[in-house]
């Protein structure tokens, strides 16, 4: 069968080094250096990584990630590569093959690198819980008070229809606090990091709902984003989940 090197990331080093058996299924991860730039890569052959049992594909995953952060820890600032990034080498020598492929995309790896270096990647998700949201509007908004007040007073029929057109008043309410909420989130996070990238909203499990998930590049020690955070996270009704750092997948 074919050669090929799997590819976990990209790094700064002009040397070969050995990283040791942390790669997929325990593989041997080492660099392959060119001018001032290396792969970090395992030796493989030139087909995916496949099978149809779940845990194994969640641990190879989970392999390739480890890599990356050991290779991170010990050389500096990464470009990731997604899972099952593979060079095949056909009849040549596969590890000339890498670095005939540093070579040709040299320039445009060296600017992602410069662009990254010294930073890692964190994600933040900031949740509400609407119930507390929606208590605070009723005592705050005037018309929501009066409604709520109206329904206590009013026969078992009328009081359904004052209760429908309550709860459809307060979704088109909800739906403004959480824009109004993104943007003041938004505005206060963005300054505190050196890019933001706004991900899809996750299903969250009740009471909570996800407002705003992003994916920041920042500095490894800088407390600015964490020091932000914890005061949104200090509100009622909100909760911030920060992950990281890692590398920065979401910007190379």
């Amino acid at each position: 069968m074919t050669e090929g090197r799997y590819v976990y990331c990209v790094a700064e080093s002009n040397d070969r080094i050995n990283l040791g058996g942390v790669g997929i299924e325990g593989s041997q991860v080492y660099t392959v250096p060119y001018k001032d730039l290396c792969a970090v890569v395992h030796n493989c052959l030139a087909q995916p990584y496949e099978s149809r049992d779940k845990k194994v594909v969640e641990n190879w995953v989970v392999a390739h990630e480890e890599s990356i952060e050991v290779a991170r820890k010990r050389l500096g600032t990464v470009l990731p590569l997604g899972f099952d990034t593979i060079i095949k080498a056909d009849e040549e020598d596969p590890e000339e093959v890498v670095r005939a492929w540093l070579k040709e995309d040299y320039q445009s790896l060296r600017e992602k690198l410069n662009k990254v270096k010294g930073k890692v990647e964190y994600g933040v998700q900031i949740s509400w819980e609407p119930k507390i949201i929606v208590r605070e509007l009723i005592e705050e908004d005037y018309e929501l008070k009066r409604l709520h007040e109206e329904i206590n007073s009013k026969p078992k029929g009328t009081a359904y229809m004052y209760k429908q057109k309550l709860e459809k008043l307060i979704r088109r309410k909800l739906e403004k606090e959480a824009e109004r909420y993104f943007q003041e989130f938004y505005e206060k996070i963005k300054p505190c990091t050196n890019e933001v990238k706004i991900e899809k909203l996750k299903k969250e499990d009740e009471p909570k709902q996800m407002l705003m998930n992003l994916s920041c590049l920042a500095g490894e020690d800088d407390k600015i984003l964490g020091d932000e955070l914890e005061k949104i996270n200090n509100r009622e009704g909100f909760f911030v989940r920060f992950t990281g750092p890692w590398p920065p997948y979401s910007f190379v």
